[in-house]
């Protein structure tokens, strides 16, 4: 791993952005001039997985002057572990190259986790493209069954939008970050587990809002992946019967022909053995609150 930084005065900041890219150069110098328009003036780490293009050098020559980190290969959403155990500050929000923050959303972030010293993770409202659309995602954390905390702000809740989460750099490094075996695609659910079983809150609070601009192309392969890191996040952290009963419902959808399913049956069983090594069944109170949202999700 390369370390490359370009000064650039800011004034204190509470909170580091974290940024991951690979082979997105165009993409990624439009998140850059997104986030410095910001008027907290946030430092910025990119972590470059691996780009083949011109990312590495056009992020170094961007005026920002973010801090670049280059993993050497594609470490997936490591590469945002990789963000946080550099960050000097003690919140860290993460964008992707497609997404960025409102102004004045970082200084909002930081005043609610100065406040609830509890909470781990913030999700905020997401906003979708140049109309600035809901993310269907913002309606389901708002309604979130998990009952209020006395401690903790907004919404409780076990899931969040990866571009669009403030961290608490001290919970994110108890709860061991993104875990490799998943890689990347879904792999914010094990991480609310993890700060979850830990002690730590993980909320939605929609005063803080990110942007989002996704390409509108399709991306193959990616329900496949969400599938096969869903059983393996059952099989790292719920009870044995749960993750059976996952993994025979995702066997007769591949022996149905679903070829989604089947891809993502084959990928599990690759990565299970390193699953079942680091298993660790939640703590009841979380599998309880777990078990309490699968009961009114459809």
């Amino acid at each position: 791993m390369k370390d490359s930084v370009t000064p650039r005065g800011r004034h204190a900041s509470r909170v580091t952005v974290a940024v991951i890219t690979r082979d997105r150069c165009d993409s990624v110098l439009r998140t850059l001039d997104r986030l410095a328009e910001l008027p907290e003036r946030p430092p910025v780490i990119v972590v470059d997985n691996g780009s083949t293009d011109a990312t590495v050098a056009a992020v170094r020559d961007h005026p920002l002057g973010a801090r670049v980190l280059t993993a050497g290969r594609n470490t997936g959403a490591l590469g945002r572990n990789l963000a946080v155990r550099h960050a000097g500050t003690p919140y860290v929000a993460f964008s992707d190259d497609d997404s960025w923050w409102a102004p004045g959303a970082l200084d909002t972030a930081a005043d609610v986790l100065d406040a609830h010293p509890r909470l781990g993770l913030l999700a905020a409202r997401t906003l979708v493209g140049p109309d600035a659309a809901e993310d269907p995602l913002n309606s389901a954390l708002a309604h979130s069954p998990l009952p209020p905390d006395p401690d903790l702000p907004g919404r409780p809740v076990l899931g969040f939008l990866a571009c669009a989460a403030v961290v608490r750099r001290r919970a994110f490094l108890d709860a061991g970050g993104y875990h490799r075996v998943l890689f990347f695609g879904g792999e914010e659910t094990l991480l609310a587990y993890d700060l979850a079983a830990r002690g730590w809150g993980v909320s939605y609070v929609p005063s803080v809002t990110a942007h989002h601009h996704p390409d509108p192309g399709e991306r193959p392969g990616r329900s496949a992946v969400q599938r096969r890191n869903a059983l393996l996040t059952a099989w790292l952290r719920r009870p044995a019967t749960v993750a059976l009963g996952h993994t025979a419902r995702l066997a007769a959808a591949a022996a149905r022909g679903e070829r989604e399913a089947a891809a993502a049956l084959r990928g599990a069983i690759a990565r299970l053995p390193a699953a079942l090594r680091d298993r660790e069944p939640l703590p009841a109170r979380v599998e309880h609150a777990v078990r309490l949202l699968e009961r009114v999700t459809p």
